[in-house]
């Protein structure tokens, strides 16, 4: 019998871990947490290493079913979330017994919530990552029935008094924080500035691998000769599209790379709903 029963699995649930390293070179996304700062949180709440398995939940929650005891952790959005009719809130460590039952309910703040459990989840390594990612496993998302294993079955944290404090401020802000990127310099002084007064909202079409918005930017500008794109790297189409390419998003690109988002700016953005609205704020003036 498995150790989890997934009932429902939400919108879009995902097994990832920190994602997968020096795969560019043959066109592998690197995939992995959205939100690395609330992922790391409900690992490091748990003991658990930093590259631990975990869940992505996205949007709408899943419904799932133990048949073992443990001990889980939820960071990230904000979820009315429940074991067995008892609300359990999010950053803190609850010990889970065979049998009980966890609902995700309606979402009240941000957009990815992060279901970590003790150990971690058991899932195949491939690429030197657990991360789901259509082509390189065999689902890139999971589906009702499914059934999870973790590292840490009958592994029960023991309660304690120690208290981690974290710095969590703008994780669910609408300030995304950015660099510039290498074609920055080709705008002019007014698409800069326009850059960063304007609030742009993001199109329903967002998703894990890019987020695109309703605002535009005119400009005049080329192509460029492919280059290298990362996680974070913010694209501007000839039509003034904006496109910030996120974890799943491929590893070379032809449109100027006029920002680069932090590590900090990407948590963010990742927690924005379809419909937000964000401001670009620089990092580095």
């Amino acid at each position: 019998m498995a150790d989890i029963e997934l009932i429902s699995p939400g919108f879009y649930t995902s097994i990832q871990d920190t994602g997968r390293r020096g795969t560019a070179k043959y066109g592998v996304p690197q995939a992995g947490v959205m939100d690395t700062f609330s992922a790391a949180k409900a690992n490091l709440l748990l003991n658990n290493a930093p590259n631990d398995a975990l869940l992505e939940i996205t949007f709408s929650g899943p419904k799932i079913r133990f048949n073992i005891s443990t001990t889980i952790c939820i960071s990230g959005a904000h979820f009315e979330v429940t074991c067995n009719g008892i609300s359990l809130k999010n950053d803190k460590a609850y010990s889970i017994n065979a049998g009980d039952q966890v609902n995700f309910g309606a979402l009240s703040s941000g957009f990815r919530a992060y279901l970590a459990f003790s150990g971690g989840i058991d899932a195949p390594v491939l690429l030197g990552s657990r991360s789901q990612y259509e082509g390189i496993t065999t689902h890139f998302r999971l589906k009702k029935g499914d059934n999870l294993n973790t590292m840490g079955s009958e592994k029960v944290l023991k309660e304690s008094s120690a208290r981690v404090q974290f710095n969590d401020k703008g994780i669910l802000d609408n300030k995304v924080e950015v660099m510039a990127g290498p074609e920055y310099h080709l705008l002019n002084a007014i698409q800069k500035e326009q850059l960063f007064k304007t609030e742009y909202t993001l199109y329903p079409n967002s998703n894990r691998m890019a987020i695109q918005f309703k605002e535009k930017v005119e400009n005049e500008l080329s192509g460029i000769t492919t280059a290298a794109t990362l996680p974070g790297t913010v694209q501007l189409t000839p039509q003034g599209g904006l496109v910030v390419l996120m974890r799943d998003c491929q590893v070379t690109g032809g449109y100027p790379r006029i920002l680069q988002l932090s590590e900090m700016g990407i948590n963010s953005i990742a927690q924005q709903a379809p419909g937000n609205s964000i401001f670009f704020e620089m990092l580095v003036k």
